[in-house]
């Protein structure tokens, strides 16, 4: 399958990088809209555009680029907000500029070490976490992505699932903005969808959701049929990418991806298992 038809195939399956929208316990109660479209109608959900597919590129011109291309939104990392502030830039401003532009920003990557094994460790952290979800709000951001690290092979994920609760009520609460796990796929701890998933159900929360990814899906071994079994607002935000013949599975890095239909994922399979996650949602949801 070529980038070409994938494409086409995403917008027409109604499959994107994101949910654009915030979990139920994050909102306001409110009367049912009529269904958004995006890209001229052909989608119901968004299309949004990672920012780090197009490093070392100046931030302000990778907005200008993602909505001159015809995106209906920008991911972010929070590194670009830390630049943009620590310069005397303001946040606020910086995503008044973006919505002007027509875009939004479904969710910033991330909250790295959020999750330490211990009590002392994790008290710790949480004022590095803290300024990460502030600035991630004040752009305007729908989701944080947290990251289940520092990175252990014995990572447990009953003690995961605790803290992650707590960045979900912290989130929701003080910043209003929702928190997505997650997994990644050459991680020792949580690599797996089964992990990330058990991560999140097991927080027991509303607001919990996962941040997928095409790439940690093949890399952590996971496979792609798991995507059938979960909820279309399960899912926060998924990235679509692919995968080259070599190096082996076990030896691929960041660096190794490439665009959609370009590798050797199966992108087609996947697709058709998003559409009937978002046929299912609006089934159970209609006009959400």
């Amino acid at each position: 399958m070529d980038r070409r038809l994938f494409l086409k195939l995403a917008m027409g399956a109604g499959v994107a990088s994101t949910a654009g929208s915030l979990p139920a316990s994050a909102q306001p109660a409110q009367a049912p809209a009529a269904p958004k479209t995006y890209q001229g109608g052909a989608s119901p959900w968004p299309i949004c555009i990672n920012s780090s597919v197009i490093r070392p590129t100046p931030l302000k011109d990778k907005i200008r680029v993602a909505a001159e291309a015809g995106y209906d939104g920008i991911e972010l990392w929070i590194n670009e907000l830390e630049e943009h502030e620590a310069a005397g830039g303001s946040l606020k401003d910086l995503g008044s500029e973006i919505r002007d532009r027509g875009l939004f920003i479904p969710n910033v990557i991330g909250l790295w070490s959020c999750m330490p094994p211990t009590q002392a460790e994790w008290e710790q952290s949480l004022p590095a976490t803290r300024e990460r979800m502030r600035r991630s709000s004040e752009v305007g951001s729908q989701y944080v992505a947290a990251i289940p690290a520092p990175d252990r092979s014995d990572f447990d994920l009953k003690w995961g699932a605790d803290r992650y609760r707590d960045l979900i009520k912290i989130g929701r609460d003080d910043y209003h903005i929702g928190v997505a796990c997650e997994f990644v796929g050459f991680l020792k701890g949580v690599h797996r969808l089964g992990q990330g998933a058990a991560l999140a159900l097991d927080a027991d929360d509303p607001g919990a959701c996962l941040v997928a990814d095409t790439f940690h899906l093949y890399r952590g071994g996971s496979g792609f049929e798991g995507i059938g079994h979960l909820n279309g607002g399960f899912i926060a935000v998924f990235h679509w990418n692919d995968v080259p013949a070599s190096p082996p599975r076990e030896q691929l890095e960041d660096e190794h991806r490439i665009y959609p239909g370009d590798g050797i994922l199966p992108l087609k399979r996947a697709l058709h298992l998003m559409r009937a996650l978002i046929a299912s949602a609006m089934a159970e949801a209609p006009g959400a």
